[in-house]
């Protein structure tokens, strides 16, 4: 990984989790969905978290060996570099749920509002089952209940962007991760 950096809008970023790394992760998380769903005789949803776990719910899926749907669904909780504590629904889920296994796809889960939310929008859809997959997991900010079932790297509580995480729309089409430059 290069040791550039990236400015976006206001913010100087440095680099923090390199691709390799993150392939690593999305391979362990592919094996261990993979093993989950083996022999399936249901078809799945894939629930794509937009826009920012769009990168991640493409290449997991590319690595799953059972048939699955993809869905998606646009939720918006963060401004700028905070988490606003309110889910927005920004656009509906894109198919039917009722009596489906889901796994939702998220690219980094921190404080767990959007998960919660979404979760409970697919209960009471009548979904059958939701599975919780992100590639990255805040645990020092996450206080919900709800288990997190696939992740696939555990980072401190910092604001990050690239592959598919953004600062205010930018940052996403990095395929490295950087973190705030504070130096």
């Amino acid at each position: 990984m290069e040791n550039n950096r990236i400015r976006l809008w206001d913010k100087t970023f440095k680099p923090y989790i390199p691709a390799e790394k993150l392939d690593e992760a999305i391979d362990a998380v592919a094996d261990r969905i993979n093993a989950d769903f083996a022999g399936c005789e249901d078809i799945p949803v894939v629930l794509c978290v937009l826009n920012g776990a769009i990168m991640f719910t493409g290449e997991l899926m590319q690595k799953f060996t059972f048939p699955c749907e993809l869905v998606s669904i646009k939720l918006s909780s963060y401004q700028g570099t905070q988490s606003t504590g309110t889910v927005l629904n920004i656009l509906g889920l894109t198919a039917d749920v009722r009596g489906r296994r889901v796994i939702i796809c998220e690219d980094v889960v921190d404080t767990g509002n959007t998960i919660t939310a979404l979760k409970e929008l697919l209960l009471a859809k009548g979904c059958g089952e939701v599975r919780i997959c992100t590639m990255l997991f805040k645990p020092d900010v996450y206080k919900k209940q709800d288990k997190i079932d696939y992740v696939g790297m555990s980072i401190p509580n910092e604001f990050i962007v690239g592959h598919g995480l953004d600062y205010n729309e930018l940052g996403r089409n990095g395929k490295d991760i950087y973190v705030i430059d504070n130096d």
